[in-house]
């Protein structure tokens, strides 16, 4: 933020800028309460349930997903199957 310098010492000035703050703080606050609304008035999340969210202390960041046997075996089927479909249409 720019600072002021003596030259602005002008009162009618400073009153003036005082002024054009105070509207646009009015307009900014108006619009924060639109977006409150919006989001049904839910509270924002403080810094530190933001960082608790993000990562979970009972999972571990490296952990993979497991799969059972059956469930490899569909997906596995599911690509071959839309594989065959791709090579079926570029050899048309």
């Amino acid at each position: 933020m720019a600072k002021l310098s003596k030259s602005f010492s002008d009162p009618n000035l400073l009153e003036a800028a005082l002024e054009g703050l105070m509207l646009q703080k009015q307009r900014i606050e108006a619009q924060i309460q639109e977006v409150k609304a919006l989001l049904g008035r839910r509270r924002l999340p403080s810094v530190q349930t933001a960082a608790a969210v993000a990562e979970p202390a009972s999972r571990p960041a490296s952990r993979k997903r497991e799969l059972s046997e059956s469930a490899r075996k569909r997906i596995a089927a599911a690509q071959k199957k839309r594989w065959a479909e791709y090579r079926k249409k570029q050899n048309q």
